[in-house]
């Protein structure tokens, strides 16, 4: 498919607007639609835009994924037929209230060859410096990705510490109190786990093969070679759920060391 034809350096850049509200935004922080589109006609007109239409999607969420939204798809749509050259917004959240969607719209512009660029926030990904402004969000955004998931961790290690399954699936060797046959338990379950015996003496053997060397495979291959089959699924023993066990028992024992 050809590239939609852009305009040249002697033309002026043609944009196609965006604004957005949700009702209770609309109330109370004074950022109507007749005001955004007031601040994108003034922008361009400060800057030597063509502004070719305005698109908006009201009472619409900025959660709301960008590709779900009538008005923007209808802006996109102006851009990717060539009949724009980028697109302009009063903030980064009319846009989206996510860093990821933001991102990730930034770089379908870059792949196509067209510009973003948010008033408030003086970001034009056609110049250095908005591309460098992104730059930062996006490490930010990873940043935060990364702490998420550290968080999230070290809240599981401690309901593991505390002697409670980490999900709703209870590890291999494992049940809740009260539940002698139930591998699964419902989220937020407080209930500590106590040893299962059949399953137990399977595990112990798995750990004692494994801290001889063995791989995953060849105690699959150990197990069911000596009959034993998975208790909970009555199958011969498969490799990559002698691994996942033995994953989860060695970051159990690494929690509580």
């Amino acid at each position: 498919m050809p590239k939609p034809k852009r305009t040249t350096k002697n033309q002026p850049k043609r944009l196609v607007g965006y604004v957005r509200v949700s009702t209770d935004e609309q109330a109370t922080n004074g950022v109507s639609m007749d005001a955004q589109r007031s601040r994108l006609r003034a922008h361009a007109k400060a800057h030597g835009y063509s502004l070719v239409a305005i698109e908006s999607d009201n009472g619409t969420s900025g959660k709301v994924p960008p590709r779900k939204r009538d008005g923007l798809q209808r802006a996109l749509a102006m851009i990717d037929g060539g009949d724009a050259d980028g697109l302009v917004f009063l903030k980064l959240d009319r846009l989206s209230r996510s860093v990821r969607d933001i991102l990730q719209m930034a770089d379908e512009a870059k792949r196509a060859e067209w510009d973003l660029l948010s008033v408030s926030e003086n970001i034009d990904t056609a110049t250095a410096t908005g591309k460098m402004i992104l730059t930062v969000l996006a490490a930010l955004a990873e940043m935060e990705r990364e702490q998420l998931g550290e968080r999230t961790r070290m809240g599981m290690d401690q309901v593991a510490r505390e002697g409670r399954a980490r999900s709703r699936f209870l590890p291999f060797g494992y049940r809740v109190s009260g539940a002698a046959k139930a591998t699964t338990v419902r989220a937020g379950d407080t209930r500590r786990l106590t040893e299962h015996p059949e399953e137990m003496v399977i595990l112990k053997r798995m750990l004692r093969l494994r801290a001889s060397g063995d791989g995953a495979y060849r105690i699959a291959g150990a197990l069911n070679a000596k009959g034993i089959v998975n208790p909970r699924t009555k199958k011969p023993w498969a490799t990559s759920t002698v691994a996942a066990i033995l994953r989860t028992a060695q970051r159990r024992a690494a929690v509580a060391a």
